[in-house]
């Protein structure tokens, strides 16, 4: 029978939890400057949907995810890339919105 290892370093931010805290450290080993920003802004999307569930009532704004995920990476993680900016600008999904029933014609 083996056992799990228990990951027991403090979670930085605990709205955005281990998992994304992982995926930025894992970023920072990155070598290949494509790929690093390639998750970098998967992580950044993940970050504005995880504002918006903890603050409703701020958006989550392009300057706070950037200062986020300098926090969490220890400056390690550039944000500076125009597609980092174009994907910021783009409209969340609604998320509490309950679908509309169709009314049945009879």
């Amino acid at each position: 029978m083996t056992s799990l290892k228990q990951n027991l370093t403090p979670i930085k931010m605990r709205n955005y939890g281990r998992i994304l805290q992982d995926m930025v450290n894992y970023a920072c080993t990155i070598e290949d400057e494509s790929q690093r920003q390639a998750l970098t802004m998967y992580i950044a999307q993940s970050m504005r949907q995880k504002n918006v569930v903890w603050n409703k009532e701020q958006d989550a704004n392009l300057h706070r995810v950037k200062e986020d995920i300098a926090r969490l990476s220890d400056g390690k993680l550039n944000c500076e890339f125009p597609e980092f900016e174009a994907l910021m600008q783009r409209p969340l999904p609604q998320l509490n919105k309950m679908p509309q029933k169709k009314k049945n014609k009879k």
